[in-house]
């Protein structure tokens, strides 16, 4: 179902779609168009050796051209939205913007065609010609019922997937809610009876796979405008109607509700009324659906039935059935199997992979991103909900998977595993870099103190680290209050967690005597170490990590980074010959950076910004990336020979009295060390190779803005700052985490471990 939101108004919308460059789409090339030669590569004559292979073998355009991951989105708009018989034109909006949400979402090209015929013989002759262009036809806002015929001999005619979602994405995502909630309120899809008001695609699309999922005939009744769709009846049928027509005494709505346990609506404001939901069964299931406001609000509804599981297609109440849960991961995982079409066992496993994501714990940026609203299975919670990014992994799998099983995958996946790992870098581009030593902790787990482990976000990144295999994560504070935040999270059944409260631990002493031995002549008193160790928990827990009670540290979720830094100073001293400093990581789409100093040295000197330089260039290499590494400065090798500058000058010339094995070069500036052609041209006795990916900042102030810049500018991914160069494994996230930001610190901590 469309979203829905009574928040926007008409000037916002066409402002967003008027303003700057019209509409919402543009073409990129992906690849370099940037010399005469880049262009007879690309074009003539370069581009006849593809189109010679291609002739010869046709699989191979999957290979030599954006085939396999371009779908056409096609409309001659005829039911647009809730609107009507638009025309095509009219189409175009929305066409357009189903290719943007199968972008954002799983990462597919889609172009939008709009046809202008109303004549099924005539839309079916255009799209059939359309397949060497395409690796899959979705089609959108056709009226039924010739979005029925036309689908079916589509289907019959062309060798790639075509997907009305219309018709079977709103029942996929319909299905995934229904699953989870006939387990919700103990039903089995055997012995529930249900009620459909509507009989136009997307309700007979919902009734014919909610039979294949185990529904019996018998059980479904068809409404429409006409009343029970029956047996006998002949007023207003047509083929698709009477395939679900029923032997019952039922001839209107309110008859068919009396005593039904599920009501699926895909009709009309208010056709259903408190009158019928107080005559359906016990703890009754009730998807109004109509578009864009429902059959019945959930606020009527609970004035008669409190005991009732309700979804609607719009977004300001819960379980939303949005069709974008389903048809950008559907035809990602059809298009890398190169599946000949999108069959029953795949839109199944696509609905069962949806509700069993929703039982899942959500993680923090799915409530970010719906307002901080805590999401958690249960009757307001079945179907998961549209930025979660786990959609992009969950959902291609199982239809890739049930696309091999059922024959129709014209390239079986071989390794599933790294199918999955590469679904994750389409939409998380950190995943590639962090892959390996995720990989290494968990071959060797460690043991992870969590110190603000009364915290909900703490508690809910402790269990998912442990539950990944991770290790075995500690946390700090008090066991009632923790025991009470797992139960508030609906977690009481888990196994125990590992909890240390500071306050009356039988550590105490030992720590005391430790924290003394190290603070006595810096002006502590013995029972000043007590005080730090019984009441700050990043002490006793950094206490743990020196005297090898646990191997890692995790802090800084409600303290700032300072606090949290000069509580570990007090116990942890940096690595012998190293400088401790912080790690921004960048990574986009287009590369990943490296940024340091970003949270110690205000102005570092330049046996500091050299030190800085080669612990960079270690981490960077362990992460995966060969080092390049840039001095940045407002000046170009002397230009101008500004004193402010000279402090990075002479780290270069520091680096050059050592025996490193890794690029560097500067002084540079931002956009030089980034831009390879214009260093190369500007400076080509750079010593770079390539561009940098290793930025050494002059001082803290361009380091912490320049990467929140980039953070926000350029749309990457930040992880960390890393802290660098202590003597003990130790990570600080920035106030505010999320579960996932504290888990990957968590991680990185216990792959420091791994060196002692």
């Amino acid at each position: 179902m469309a979203d829905s939101d009574n928040r926007i108004t008409t000037e916002e919308a066409l402002l967003l779609h008027s303003g700057g460059r019209p509409g919402k789409l543009e073409v990129t090339p992906t690849k370099p168009l940037t010399t005469q030669r880049d262009l007879s590569l690309a074009y003539s004559p370069g581009v006849a050796q593809p189109c010679l292979r291609i002739h010869a073998d046709p699989s191979t355009a999957y290979d030599y051209t954006a085939k396999g991951n371009l779908v056409a989105v096609i409309s001659n708009g005829t039911a647009v939205l809730g609107l009507g018989d638009l025309g095509a034109l009219a189409s175009k909006p929305v066409m357009e913007g189903k290719a943007v949400l199968f972008k954002r979402f799983a990462d597919v090209d889609g172009i939008d065609l709009c046809v202008d015929t109303r004549d099924v013989d005539e839309f079916v002759n255009c799209v059939r010609f359309l397949g060497p262009s395409f690796g899959g036809i979705n089609l959108e806002d056709i009226k039924a019922p010739d979005c029925f015929i036309i689908e079916q001999r589509l289907r019959e005619l062309m060798d790639i997937p075509v997907f009305h979602d219309d018709q079977h994405g709103t029942a996929i995502i319909a299905a995934a809610g229904m699953i989870n909630a006939l387990e919700l309120t103990g039903r089995s899809m055997a012995d529930t009876r249900m009620v459909v008001n509507g009989a136009g695609a997307a309700a007979i699309a919902c009734v014919e796979l909610i039979k294949a999922m185990g529904m019996p005939h018998g059980n479904v009744t068809l409404c429409d405008t006409k009343g029970v769709v029956y047996q006998g009846r002949t007023e207003g049928m047509n083929q698709w109607k009477s395939a679900h027509a029923i032997r019952t005494d039922a001839r209107t709505l309110a008859e068919a509700m009396e005593g039904a346990d599920v009501f699926v609506g895909l009709s009309v404001k208010g056709a259903v009324t408190r009158e019928m939901v107080r005559a359906m069964a016990p703890k009754p299931i009730i998807f109004a659906m109509a578009n864009p406001d429902p059959e019945i609000t959930p606020e009527e509804v609970r004035t008669v039935r409190k005991d009732a599981i309700v979804a609607t297609g719009r977004s300001d109440y819960p379980n939303q059935v949005n069709n974008v849960l389903g048809f950008p991961y559907i035809f990602r995982g059809a298009l890398d199997v190169r599946a000949s079409t999108i069959n029953e066992a795949m839109k199944i496993a696509a609905a069962r992979a949806l509700a069993e994501l929703a039982r899942e714990d959500v993680p923090d940026e799915v409530d970010a991103a719906y307002a901080g609203r805590r999401l958690r299975y249960g009757p307001e919670y079945i179907i998961p909900v549209p930025f979660d990014p786990r959609l992009i992994v969950k959902i291609p799998a199982a239809v890739a998977r049930a696309a091999m099983e059922s024959g129709v995958a014209r390239k079986p996946i071989v390794d599933m595993e790294e199918y999955g790992r590469s679904l994750r870098l389409r939409l998380d581009p950190t995943s590639d870099s962090l892959q390996l030593i995720f990989e290494k902790v968990k071959a060797t787990p460690k043991r992870v103190v969590f110190a603000e482990g009364e915290e909900e976000r703490t508690i809910r990144a402790a269990l998912a680290f442990r539950t990944a295999g991770y290790g075995t994560p500690v946390l700090i504070g008090r066991e009632e209050v923790i025991i009470e935040q797992i139960a508030s999270l609906g977690l009481g059944s888990i196994e125990p967690l590992e909890i240390h409260n500071a306050r009356v631990s039988q550590l105490n002493d030992g720590f005391s005597d430790f924290l003394y031995g190290r603070l006595q002549r810096r002006g502590m008193l013995y029972r000043d170490c007590q005080r730090l160790v019984n009441q700050n928990r990043n002490v006793f827990g950094a206490c743990m990590v020196a005297l090898g009670a646990a191997d890692a540290l995790v802090t800084g979720l409600t303290r700032s980074f300072a606090v949290s830094f000069e509580d570990i100073a007090r116990v942890v001293d940096p690595q012998p010959d190293h400088v401790v400093f912080g790690l921004s990581v960048l990574a986009s789409r287009a590369r990943t950076v490296f940024i340091a100093d970003t949270t110690v040295h205000e102005q570092p000197r330049a046996e500091e910004l050299a030190d800085i330089a080669i612990q960079s260039a270690r981490t960077a290499r362990q992460m995966g990336h060969e080092p390049r590494v840039a001095f940045l400065s407002f000046s170009n090798f002397g230009q101008p020979m500004h004193q402010r500058a000279q402090h990075v000058r002479d780290a270069v010339a520091l680096l050059d009295g050592r025996s490193v094995d890794f690029e560097y070069d500067g002084e540079m500036s931002a956009d030089v060390a980034l831009d390879f052609e214009l260093m190369s041209r500007l400076y080509p006795f750079c010593r770079l190779s390539g561009p940098a990916n290793v930025l050494i900042m002059p001082g803290l102030h361009a380091a912490n803005i320049g990467a929140k810049m980039l953070q926000k500018m350029g749309g990457g991914t930040l992880v960390g700052p890393l802290l660098i160069g202590l003597d003990r494994p130790v990570q600080i996230v920035q106030m505010g985490a999320t579960a996932n930001d504290m888990v990957t610190a968590a991680v990185l901590a216990a792959h420091d471990a791994l060196a002692w």
